[in-house]
C-alpha cells in the first residue's frame, strides 16, 4: 500500500490549500487466475482482487474545473467539466475523463469541480489491468463524494462502457468487475453474460500467488484482441444453423461444441472457438478442485490452460512461453500460465512458500537466456475491491 502521508504532501505540493476536505480511495489491481479470453464470449471467468493498485486522492474544487494528475506521469491538466471529449494528446487522463463523461451521460450529476492525484502500483502494460483499476476508483470516488449511491455492479458496467465508448478497447467486464466487487481470500466466479458471481475462498495453505512480468510492453488497442473477437463472432455465426438464436460462444458445452465443431469450416477459426468452449470447462473444474483443496487438479488446469492458449488460441508469443517453461521447471511449482490479454503481460503462477526464492532467482535467469528481457515478480495476496480509506 502506499504512503498516505506523502501522498497527501505530493497532493498539496502540485495543489495548494490543505488537507481539509482530502479523501483517499484505493481500487485494485487483478489477476486472472484462470479463464481467459472467455469474458467478451459470455463465459465463466475467475478473477482475484490484488491488495496494490490506484490510490486516489480527491478533494472538491470551487470551480466547475477538473484537474488531473499522477505521481506516476509527468503530463498534468486542469480541464473544464463540460464538454469532457477524447484527446489522444491527453494519454492517461483519459480514463478518468471517460468515468466523468459516462457518469454525467447516465444522470450522475457531479456537483462541483475536484482535484484529483492518482498513484499507481500496478505496472503500465503489464495486464494487470491498471485501466480498469484508475476507472473504478474514479466512478467510486466521485459517486460517493457527490451524495449519489454507489452499487459496484453498476460501477463495474459504466466503467467497462468508458473503456469501450470512450477509449475504444473492447474490453470484456472482467477486469472492472474484480476490481470494483474483490474481496480478502477470495477469488471471483464470475458468468460474464448474465455477471452472476459468487465469491469462492482461495485457501493456497502454503502456496504463493507469484506474478511475472514479461516487461514486453503490449496495448491492448493495438493487439491482435479485437481480431480474436471477430474470429469468436465467425464461430458464432457458423454454430447458428445448429444454434439458432446462439449469440455467444460461452452459452454451448463442450459436448454440444464437439457435435457439430464442423460447421466451422475455417480451421483457425474452428481452434480459436474450441479454446473458448474448452476454458469455460477448466473454469467450472477449478472451482470444484479449490472447494476441495484439491490446489494439484487447480495447478493442472492451470498448465492446461496456458498451453490452450499458446496452441489453440496464439495469443500467448515467445516472452510468456519463456516464463511459463522456466517456471514449471522449478520443484514445487504447481501449474503457471499467462494471464490477460497475452501478447506480453503477466504470467500466474502457484508456487510453494519454499521454492519462492529459488523460483524468482531460476525463472528469472532462464527468461533472461532466452529473451534478453529482464523479468519482474510479485508475491501477490488477494485482497478487496474498490474502497473508500479516509
Amino acid at each position: 500500500m502506499a504512503d498516505h502521508k506523502e501522498l497527501t504532501k505530493r497532493f498539496l505540493d502540485i495543489y495548494g490549500g490543505s488537507e481539509q476536505g482530502l479523501h483517499i480511495f484505493h481500487a485494485p489491481g487483478r489477476v486472472n487466475l484462470i479463464g481467459e479470453h472467455t469474458d467478451y464470449n459470455g463465459g465463466y471467468v475467475f478473477p482475484a482482487a490484488l491488495t496494490f493498485g490506484t490510490t486516489l486522492l480527491i478533494r472538491e474544487r470551487e470551480d466547475q474545473q477538473i484537474g488531473l494528475a499522477s505521481t506516476n506521469f509527468e503530463l498534468r491538466k486542469v480541464l473544464p467539466l463540460e464538454p469532457i471529449v477524447y484527446d489522444e494528446a491527453d494519454d492517461w487522463m483519459n480514463y478518468p475523463k471517460g468515468i466523468v463523461r459516462e457518469l454525467q451521460s447516465r444522470g450522475y450529476a457531479i456537483p462541483c469541480g475536484f482535484d484529483l492525484l492518482y498513484h499507481g502500483e500496478i505496472p503500465n502494460g503489464s495486464g494487470l489491468s491498471s485501466s480498469a483499476s484508475i476507472e473504478v476508483v474514479t466512478a467510486y470516488a466521485l459517486l460517493t463524494l457527490s451524495g449519489h449511491p454507489t452499487d459496484k455492479v453498476e460501477i463495474a458496467l459504466l466503467s467497462q462502457k468508458s473503456e469501450n465508448e470512450f477509449n475504444g478497447v473492447k474490453s470484456g467486464i472482467m477486469d472492472q468487475f474484480a476490481v470494483a466487487n474483490g474481496k480478502k481470500d477470495h477469488a471471483i466466479m464470475l458468468m460474464c453474460d448474465t455477471l452472476e458471481y459468487q465469491l469462492v475462498p482461495f485457501n493456497s495453505g502454503a502456496y504463493k500467488i507469484v506474478i511475472g512480468n514479461t516487461n514486453k510492453r503490449r496495448g491492448l488497442v493495438d493487439s491482435k484482441y479485437n481480431e480474436r473477437r471477430g474470429e469468436c463472432d465467425a464461430a458464432v455465426e457458423a454454430l447458428q444453423s445448429a444454434f439458432p438464436g446462439l449469440k455467444l460462444l460461452g452459452l454451448i458445452s463442450v459436448e454440444q461444441f464437439n457435435a457439430h465443431a464442423e460447421l466451422i469450416t475455417d480451421a483457425t477459426v474452428q481452434k480459436r472457438a474450441r479454446h473458448v468452449v474448452e476454458e469455460i470447462a477448466r473454469v467450472v473444474r477449478s472451482v470444484d478442485a479449490l472447494k476441495h483443496n484439491d490446489l494439484e487438479t487447480f495447478g493442472s488446469l492451470m498448465n492446461d490452460s496456458h498451453d490452450s492458449l499458446r496452441d489453440l488460441y496464439e495469443v500467448t508469443g515467445p516472452e510468456l512461453d519463456a516464463l511459463v517453461d522456466a517456471a514449471r521447471q522449478v520443484p514445487g511449482v504447481l501449474g503457471s500460465r499467462m494471464t490477460g490479454a497475452g501478447f506480453g503481460g503477466c504470467t500466474v503462477s502457484l508456487v510453494h512458500e519454499d521454492s519462492v526464492d529459488r523460483f524468482i532467482q531460476e525463472v528469472g535467469q532462464k527468461y533472461e537466456q532466452a529473451t534478453g528481457l529482464k523479468a519482474d515478480f510479485y508475491v501477490c495476496t488477494i485482497g478487496n475491491g474498490v474502497e473508500q480509506l479516509q
